[in-house]
């Protein structure tokens, strides 16, 4: 990784390419740059995307993230939030399609997804995150709302909504 500074926007391929190597050195040892530069990567919403699509399958560190990661995540609350509780509700949703598929290591890759997702907004604890999830709660619940044509996007049915549903439960009822 080299010690220059992102160049923002970063597009999605580059962060996903800048998250891996971020992953590798990681790995190694971590370091004072490595805030700095995932900081810089989830000032945008397509460099937060690559990054948290990257960070949260990878296997070794997400698992336990470190103070450094956590920190970096809330560097940008106006970004994450949002995306981290979309992250969460996607994960569960496609358990139940990758069951419905017979697709039991897929479905496993994604509850595993959601169990570090789950874990990472514990651990970020941001006020705004618990808010973005009981609107999408809302919206799961009803149909309507802030998170409706998210989704519509991506064709949640009943069984996908009911399962979003209670994962968000479980996230809004944790003490924080």
């Amino acid at each position: 990784m080299s010690n220059s500074p992102l160049e923002v926007p970063v597009t999605f391929e580059q962060a996903i390419a800048q998250t891996q190597a971020l992953i590798s050195q990681a790995e190694v040892e971590e370091s004072p740059e490595l805030a700095v530069v995932i900081a810089e990567l989830v000032k945008t919403e397509t460099g937060a995307r690559g990054f948290l699509a990257t960070y949260i399958k990878s296997e070794s560190i997400a698992d336990n993230p470190s103070i450094t990661v956590v920190q970096a995540l809330k560097s940008n609350p106006n970004v994450v939030e949002d995306l981290i509780v979309k992250n969460l509700a996607m994960s569960v949703a496609q358990v139940v399609f990758h069951r419905r598929n017979h697709k039991e290591d897929l479905a496993e890759a994604s509850e595993q997804v959601r169990q570090r997702t789950a874990r990472l907004i514990k651990l970020v604890n941001m006020p705004a995150v618990y808010d973005c999830s009981e609107k999408l709660l809302a919206s799961a619940t009803t149909g309507e709302g802030s998170y409706k044509d998210f989704l519509e996007r991506w064709g949640y049915d009943a069984e996908q909504r009911q399962v979003i549903c209670k994962a968000l439960q479980q996230v809004i009822s944790e003490p924080r």
